[in-house]
């Protein structure tokens, strides 16, 4: 255990470093035997990031560990800075929302030089030796079940779809690849462009879309957010587009139940933090009882089973 004789160095340079500490820990419950100090480095600030943080607070305090956590906004050198601060102060594993599949290479030899255990969200390196263990969506599933949702839809007709994607490199490739690579024969994508996980941004691609292709079928939309911005373009433009999408928020939720989406897959970035947090500790400790990898289970959701929809976010 390497937190004890680490106490008073983390103590010493919390102040003032831009890094939020969060819980206290004499016992690590639920399998901890002892303390330890976990750091969270966060990829953004979109909903799902902030509940994604949000979940692994809350097991952090269940699970009385110290938690330190920061934002790598969406930049590859801040989060690799961003590990490197938590390093330095003496963590005993990091958990890494990446912004970027190719920065995971580095972010993993960093951590693996500093003999320091890293943890892994949402997206997979293509080697897993170095990393602790990780806590995923399976995107290309996410995509694949939207594909599928528009093939449902569509019965065999020929259609037009657009996809507004999030930032190129990192999750959403592999969400839309999913997408693209599961559609019916039915149907062809038109246009693609990212909308960088921006709700005004993705409003600014929908209205360039549907000038584009006024007549529009479908669009698979890489997260919500960004959806209930391209539905403002859509509205505007009076145009009767279809729209899937990705997360299952409660506002998401009720957008299929009344129309605005046509469905969305849900994940529940509850369940993806809070297993990221536990089973960081439960492989710290050595369990031997749970898989390096767990996957965060989907729900296509849509007005037929929108009442029972998991819960997002934690309250």
């Amino acid at each position: 255990m390497r937190v004890t004789h680490r106490r008073q160095a983390l103590l010493a340079t919390a102040i003032g470093t831009g890094l939020l500490l969060t819980g206290c820990a004499e016992d690590a419950g639920q399998g901890g035997d002892g303390k330890y100090t976990i750091g969270f480095v966060n990829g953004s600030n979109t909903e799902f990031h902030t509940c994604l943080q949000k979940s692994i607070e809350l097991k952090a305090k269940e699970l009385e560990v110290e938690l330190y956590t920061a934002n790598s906004t969406q930049d590859a050198g801040k989060e690799l800075s961003n590990i490197e601060d938590m390093i330095a102060r003496g963590i005993d594993a990091v958990i890494v929302q990446t912004v970027n599949v190719d920065a995971l290479s580095a972010d993993i030899a960093k951590a693996k030089a500093a003999n320091v255990p890293i943890f892994l969200t949402s997206v997979l390196p293509g080697d897993m030796k170095d990393v602790l263990g990780a806590s995923v969506v399976p995107l290309a599933e996410v995509g694949k079940m939207d594909a599928q949702q528009v093939g449902h839809d569509a019965q065999g007709k020929n259609v037009k779809i657009g996809i507004i994607a999030g930032a190129p490199g990192a999750a959403s490739d592999v969400l839309v690849g999913g997408f693209k690579d599961n559609l019916p024969a039915n149907a062809t994508v038109v246009a693609n462009q990212p909308g960088m996980f921006s709700p005004a941004k993705a409003q600014e691609v929908a209205e360039n879309m549907i000038q584009a292709h006024p007549d529009l079928d479908y669009v698979f939309i890489a997260n919500e957010e960004m959806a209930f911005g391209a539905v403002n373009a859509f509205k505007a433009a009076k145009a009767d587009v279809k729209i899937v999408t990705n997360n299952g928020t409660e506002r998401g939720v009720e957008a299929v139940k009344n129309g605005t989406f046509l469905a969305t897959i849900s994940n529940s970035a509850a369940v993806t933090g809070a297993t990221a947090l536990e089973n960081t500790v439960r492989l710290l400790d050595g369990y031997k009882g749970i898989d390096k990898i767990a996957r965060t289970r989907l729900v296509a959701v849509t007005k037929a089973n929108a009442d029972d929809a998991p819960a997002y976010c934690p309250k």
